[in-house]
């Protein structure tokens, strides 16, 4: 026969203190990796020139300009920023560079047309982003149009 649960204060069960320490550690290091990941930034540009947009780890810019000529941009940029190529890949209406940095960051750089006179490029920077290196590599793809 079983014995009844006894009453009165202290005397809940304990669900809580049976899941292990480490687990808790790990929930709670998984939940600040996800709030920590989402981070939004948007800076407005200058007139005409559309919104600079980072979520997420990746870099999102219109530029006002032809697809091939924000391709030749993108591509002068790496070989000013000294960064190692990797891939290179193109077709009529997206491109894609992959390359690294001197401390061995993953750079991807895509561009894609969206009209006559209009591309867009995504730029990102290692697995979780990095938005001021991100910032430099876009200013050199921009003074390169």
């Amino acid at each position: 026969m079983a014995r009844p649960a006894p009453e009165g204060p202290g005397t809940q069960p304990r669900i809580l203190m049976k899941i292990p320490m480490r687990t808790w550690f790990l929930l709670a290091a998984a939940a600040l990796a996800v709030a920590g990941s989402g981070c939004v930034a948007v800076v407005a540009g200058a007139a005409g020139a559309g919104t600079v947009a980072y979520i997420r780890g990746e870099l999102d810019a219109p530029l006002d300009t032809n697809y091939h000529q924000a391709v030749t941009a993108a591509d002068r940029a790496i070989k000013q920023l000294q960064f190692a190529l990797i891939s290179d890949k193109q077709d009529a209406l997206t491109a894609v560079f992959t390359a690294r940095t001197a401390e061995d960051k993953k750079i991807t750089i895509k561009v894609v047309k969206v009209g006559d006179q209009t591309s867009k490029v995504e730029i990102r920077v290692g697995w979780m982003g990095d938005e001021r290196m991100s910032m430099t590599i876009l200013d050199r793809i921009k003074a390169n149009v």
